[in-house]
């Protein structure tokens, strides 16, 4: 079916010649204790490589940086350190097992930042407190409320643009264009979990997110965000029939605890495989996939089941520090 009527778009203009880092200038200014960044691997189309000018990033967790153009655009900011841990819902905490591959202070300039839910594995409150208030943030209405309003914030963030699903942010930044258009998520299945969500807001509203770089064709990158499968996300090829490049949220996230998973939030290796058959997009790469302790669905389950399925020339794989190198 058809997708959603959506909202008018939004209109920005961003400034990519501002040579400032994302975090406030006293913590630019300071070393933050961090493991020494791991190596990096650059990894290019697996069957049709040739003509990269772009290029992708994995810092851990959901945290990508992506350039194209002189853009920089960082995805779920999230810099907590091995041990660490998170708020995930009322009374609920997970356990970080990983270091990203940078520290936060050692992020270079960001034009904006793609948030997909406000929730701490992907907007950890290291990141909340230390970064620049005027930075650009695109996200969804539940977390522009968070981020911007005194009742929440006593040092609001100040260029917070939230988007309603299916609706479009038109992107002008230096030589680069791009839209985006935020996707269906859901961390709760639609029905009665849902109401009692809605009731009790244990878990915050999510979206995915589509890019669209406006080369000649456009090239399309679809960020799943933290989602389970359910049925709106079938809109997604009706609309977008052609997508370049998939970045793929997994893990499982099972609450209260992996041991006892009375409720998973985010794709497993099943249902991650499901994904990529109905989108099929040209390239996956999966994310998000062990750095909490709350993750039930570990990569090498979704390894295990490309192999099975055939798809071992569709998928990328980056570890913590690895780079994407392709062509718009």
């Amino acid at each position: 079916m058809p997708a959603p009527a959506s909202q008018p778009p939004v209109r920005l203009v961003l400034d990519t010649s501002d040579p400032r880092p994302p975090v406030k200038l006293e913590y630019a200014q300071t070393q933050q204790v961090a493991p020494i960044p791991l190596p990096h691997e650059l990894k290019v189309h697996p069957t049709h490589p040739g003509g990269e000018n772009a290029l992708l990033t994995f810092v851990g967790t959901a945290t990508t940086l992506i350039e194209w153009r002189g853009l920089r655009l960082m995805t779920d900011p999230n810099f907590l350190n091995a041990a660490d841990t998170v708020h995930l819902i009322p009374g609920v905490k997970s356990k970080r097992l990983t270091n990203p591959s940078l520290p936060l202070n050692q992020v270079p300039p960001v034009h904006f930042i793609l948030l997909s839910h406000y929730h701490e594995d992907h907007f950890d409150k290291l990141v909340e407190d230390r970064l620049r208030r005027h930075i650009p943030i695109i996200t969804n209405s539940h977390a522009e409320r968070h981020l911007t309003t005194s009742q929440y914030k006593h040092d609001p963030y100040t260029a917070v643009t939230a988007l309603a699903t299916w609706q479009t942010a038109n992107i002008t930044a230096g030589e680069a264009a791009l839209d985006i258009t935020a996707m269906p998520a859901k961390h709760v299945r639609p029905g009665v979990r849902e109401i009692i969500n809605n009731v009790l807001h244990v878990l915050p509203p999510t979206n995915g997110w589509m890019l669209e770089l406006k080369g000649d064709p456009p090239y399309r990158i679809y960020i799943t965000g933290g989602t389970i499968m359910y049925e709106d996300l079938h809109d997604i090829p009706d609309k977008y029939p052609h997508i370049d490049l998939m970045l793929l949220y997994l893990g499982g996230t099972s609450l209260p605890d992996p041991k006892l998973p009375l409720l998973t939030t985010t794709m497993d290796a099943n249902r991650g495989i499901a994904l990529m058959n109905m989108v099929k997009p040209d390239v996956t790469i999966p994310i998000h996939y062990d750095d909490y302790d709350a993750f039930r669905s570990p990569l090498e389950d979704f390894q295990h089941k490309v192999m099975h399925a055939g798809l071992e020339d569709r998928v990328v794989y980056l570890s913590r520090g690895g780079q994407y190198s392709f062509k718009v």
